[in-house]
């Protein structure tokens, strides 16, 4: 059961940093038009659509959908975990 949590844990922890290296890349000119950007835009966005959909930007320039959408990852990932632990106690 460790394993797996600690699987959970650590697959959250690497799109939580790609995230991140997403938002960051957005503060430098040209950088998400390279293959890094691409492959981490298509990796990120799909996650990152709907909370900007939902959130518009704060002042027409500052978009903090990534913060809320990081904030929901983690409790998504709680979640999870407590489902698993739940249907774990059944066997």
């Amino acid at each position: 059961m460790d394993a797996v949590f600690a699987l959970i844990d650590t697959l959250q922890y690497i799109y939580y940093l790609l995230i991140i290296a997403y938002v960051l890349l957005s503060w430098l000119p040209n950088v998400r038009e390279s293959f890094i950007g691409e492959l981490l835009g298509k990796v990120v966005e799909p996650y990152l659509t709907p909370f900007r959909k939902i959130i518009p930007p704060i002042g027409g320039m500052l978009d903090i959908s990534p913060i809320i959408a990081l904030f929901a990852l983690r409790f998504v990932v709680l979640g999870i975990k407590e489902v698993i632990a739940y249907v774990a106690g059944w066997f």
